[in-house]
């Protein structure tokens, strides 16, 4: 595993954001949709509550690799996830994930039958941390002209999770 700061960043843009871009494969193609993501790091897995008859379920048991990508505009981090994806009913674990805007989705609670979760076990992360506002990174890449030296592009890492 990378180092621990750089680990503990990709856990804090997922903290952050939330909600992600989940990219699934199928016959015709790919898939990108928004999910929000509920983050466990002891296993360094993230979990979706999902209808256990969307197009999902049945993509990710054809093709459990899938890409997740967050986007933090206010601070512009950017982050890549690629993990492997699978169906699983947890009722305890479902519980505890349970937020009430989910019966937009769940009318009957969170004892839907319909109710799964998706889980993804991360395996790489990469991310991008560009600096903070517009301003110091016009100064920063005219500096760079300037100068003559290499602009500081922000903080760019590529992480392996086991």
């Amino acid at each position: 595993m990378s180092h621990p700061t750089e680990v503990e960043r990709v856990w804090q843009i997922i903290e952050k954001v939330g909600v992600c871009m989940l990219t699934t494969c199928f016959a015709g193609g790919l898939r990108a949709r928004p999910l929000e993501a509920r983050p466990d790091r002891t296993s360094s897995r993230l979990l979706f509550v999902i209808d256990v008859h969307s197009a999902k379920h049945a993509e990710v048991d054809g093709w459990p690799e899938v890409g997740l990508v967050f986007i933090d505009a206010a601070d512009k981090a950017y982050l890549s996830i690629t993990g492997r994806a699978r169906l699983v009913r947890d009722r305890k674990k479902i519980d505890e994930l349970w937020r009430p805007q989910f019966e937009m989705w769940f009318p009957e609670g969170k004892d839907d039958p319909n109710i799964g979760l998706l889980r993804v076990k991360i395996e790489k992360a990469e991310y991008w941390d560009s600096p903070s506002s517009t301003i110091s990174y016009a100064l920063n890449f005219v500096s760079a002209v300037v100068t003559g030296e290499e602009p500081d592009m922000g903080e760019h890492k590529q992480l392996e999770f086991k």
